[in-house]
């Protein structure tokens, strides 16, 4: 595979405005996730997502100027194809990251196909109708079981209407991210798609992971895609000579991107079987533990911490979370439960501080004026509400 060549998104994500800040995740992401079927973009678009970056062309402007590109360029080589796949596929992605919408339905989820790979496959957004096999370098050239072709609709309409139905209360951090890596792996094995499907799934799955509150705008996808797919791999592959699914590696994954932990995501430590120095995955953010394998690459760098996500340290949040928990109020109830009889105080520095954090979201968020409004927590809201009622906070 051919090493990716990346502008220097961090600096953007670091330094730049908050509108840079979120162009350059949702690029940094659209570039990365092509690793999954192992390809590459061109300088050209890299070029063009840094002029989108800097603001002085728009997203749409971006996707014309990629599609331009391919339809104007003279000189052809082998890797055209694939060079072209892989720059209106990133084009794309970002887009569906800028936008930040989702329609959490199977049409919802087509969607996100056709729309990411619009331009580039005839069958974007249509569920194959055909079986399918794939050799996996993880399992020495073994295949997963992929759903039949006859049972693709229904397996979706399943997964997706049971994850609908899914109560969240009562589950700790640990449990919400053990659901969450479950539902993410029963969706993939589905492989509703002839091709596309890792990609389809990484970018639903970050969507829906916003609309239940998480901040995923961090490098994880950009900088693993490969090991999220081989993790997705392992967490529902077994056979006759008695491996049975391992879902930790899939869970490590989403724990680093949830809870800040720092396990090491490499793709060695995934193989079936694995040789001795390989066969435990290290974890850097665990100093009374020593791992059993250290890294033997100078490129292999210790992950970032990204935070616990289901903690705070704002008083007020946590107050809030504490008087809403499981239940639905309005703006009256809830500084009636808090002791509070400023509306805007409460508003300035309660409520939205909440929302803009993802902790509480709205019943009726197309319409924020509506007479009959009421809050209540998102999935992430529940997680520290949790917590906090284990620990007999507040």
């Amino acid at each position: 595979m051919a090493k990716q060549l990346y502008i220097d998104f961090d600096a953007y994500i670091r330094q730049g405005e908050p509108a840079q800040k979120d162009k350059a995740y949702a690029w940094s992401t659209a570039i990365g996730l092509q690793a999954v079927d192992g390809l590459t973009t061109s300088e050209y678009l890299q070029q063009t997502a840094k002029r989108n970056i800097e603001g002085e062309i728009t997203i749409d402007e971006a996707q014309e100027l990629i599609r331009s590109y391919y339809i104007t360029k003279t000189a052809h080589d082998a890797d055209d194809a694939d060079e072209e796949e892989a720059d209106r596929v990133s084009a794309n992605i970002a887009k569906l990251l800028s936008t930040n919408t989702l329609a959490f339905s199977v049409f919802g989820y087509t969607q996100v196909h056709k729309n990411i790979f619009d331009g580039v496959f005839k069958f974007a957004g249509k569920i194959r109708d055909y079986d399918i096999t794939k050799k996996e370098w993880v399992l020495h050239g073994d295949t997963v079981m992929y759903m039949y072709a006859q049972d693709l609709r229904m397996a979706l309409e399943y997964d997706i209407e049971q994850e609908r139905m899914f109560n969240y209360g009562g589950l700790s951090s640990d449990e919400i991210i053990r659901h969450i890596s479950k539902f993410t792996a029963g969706l993939w094995q589905i492989h509703a798609f002839g091709e596309g499907n890792t990609r389809t799934t990484a970018v639903f799955v970050i969507l829906y992971l916003r609309s239940l509150g998480f901040n995923v705008n961090n490098d994880i996808f950009a900088q693993n895609s490969w090991y999220f797919r081989n993790a997705l791999v392992r967490y529902i592959y077994k056979n006759r000579e008695g491996v049975m699914p391992e879902p930790k590696y899939l869970e490590r994954f989403f724990r680093n991107m949830l809870l800040g932990e720092q396990w090491v995501l490499k793709n060695r430590y995934l193989i079936l079987n694995p040789p001795e120095e390989y066969k435990e995955q290290p974890r850097f953010d665990t100093p009374t533990s020593t791992p059993t394998s250290t890294p033997t690459s100078t490129h292999e760098k210790v992950p970032e911490q990204v935070g616990n996500q289901f903690v705070t340290d704002n008083d007020n949040i946590k107050r809030l979370v504490m008087a809403i928990g499981d239940r639905q109020m309005s703006v009256k109830e809830m500084m009636e439960y808090v002791g509070l009889k400023d509306r805007k105080n409460f508003l300035e520095y309660s409520l939205n501080p909440a929302i803009n954090g993802g902790w509480v979201r709205m019943l009726h968020p197309e319409s924020p004026r509506h007479p009959r409004q009421k809050y209540l927590l998102t999935v992430k809201g529940l997680g520290l509400y949790n917590q906090l009622v284990l620990f007999d906070k507040f």
